[in-house]
């Protein structure tokens, strides 16, 4: 090769060179600084267009956990309150089978039906109070609680009913009457007593479905925990900074550097030795 000061090619490919090992270096080092294998979508676009995507499907199942927990928050206050209005019932059928039996007195018949009627107001009260989260619990309509990893295919929806409550409609909405009263005469707390004993078969038919439907957003609350789990692990084997692989880049790149900047080095002092020739 001719001598030549116009160009220095020696000196240009070793520029080229230590830039790009500059470059991974830098990326190196950001690598093992932030504990994260893509730090700029330069890094790796296809990973992090996976990355992202997974940590969108978790933060929809962590929420998706939340959902069902209030859910089965929101369905326990039902049962609970249920469980007292079957109390309040089991006391009713006492008063009525005494109110039945005929053998009061005008004022004890009048002290029965009024802690009869007490007792319905009570249940009305029940129905009408009991909430979660401020939402009533006691309606006719289904409370839908959403469990989802963020896409149409992987989204359930649990419908749950508690039912409407209240004095002349106890437990899901069969319209059960307890308005009468006891006694008036015999004939009548023999009447309650028969709509009183199905109001309790029908509270307990109720809690049984309350039952099920908080099985069913323990598991689906379960199940999303568990994809989320995995998600994230699947999510971090992207995204993580491989330490044994960039600590051995490091080593690898910081020797490229230093031989780099000595190759720089000598290609400008090549042309300098052309000086000697006009000596």
């Amino acid at each position: 090769m001719a001598l030549g000061i116009l160009t220095n090619v020696a000196a240009t490919y070793a520029e080229n060179n230590l830039n790009q090992t500059q470059g991974s270096l830098q990326s190196v080092l950001q690598q093992l600084s932030s504990g994260s294998r893509i730090n700029s979508g330069a890094d790796d676009a296809a990973g992090l267009s996976v990355a992202d995507g997974l940590h969108a499907n978790e933060a929809a199942l962590t929420q998706s956990a939340q959902n069902a927990q209030n859910g089965v928050g929101l369905l326990q206050t039902a049962d609970g309150a249920l469980s007292q209005v079957t109390n309040l019932l089991d006391r009713a059928v006492t008063l009525a089978t005494e109110a039945a039996n005929g053998g009061l007195t005008t004022a004890q018949s009048t002290a029965a039906d009024t802690e009869f009627q007490s007792i319905l107001t009570e249940i009305g009260n029940i129905g009408s109070s009991t909430n979660f989260n401020s939402t009533a619990v006691f309606s006719a309509t289904a409370t839908n609680f959403v469990v989802s990893d963020g896409t149409t295919g992987g989204t359930t929806t649990v419908a749950a009913t508690t039912g409407a409550l209240s004095k002349a409609n106890v437990g899901s909405g069969t319209g059960i009457d307890l308005s009468a009263q006891v006694l008036t005469s015999a004939a009548a707390a023999t009447t309650a007593l028969g709509k009183i004993t199905t109001a309790i078969a029908d509270i307990a038919s109720q809690r049984g479905a309350i039952g099920a439907s908080i099985n069913q957003l323990n598991a689906a609350a379960n199940v999303a925990s568990s994809e989320e789990v995995n998600l994230s692990s699947a999510e971090s084997a992207i995204r993580s900074t491989n330490y044994g692989q960039a600590t051995s880049d490091l080593a690898k790149y910081q020797v490229l550097s230093q031989t780099g900047i000595s190759a720089l080095a000598q290609a400008n002092s090549v042309q300098q030795e052309i000086l000697k020739l006009l000596q």
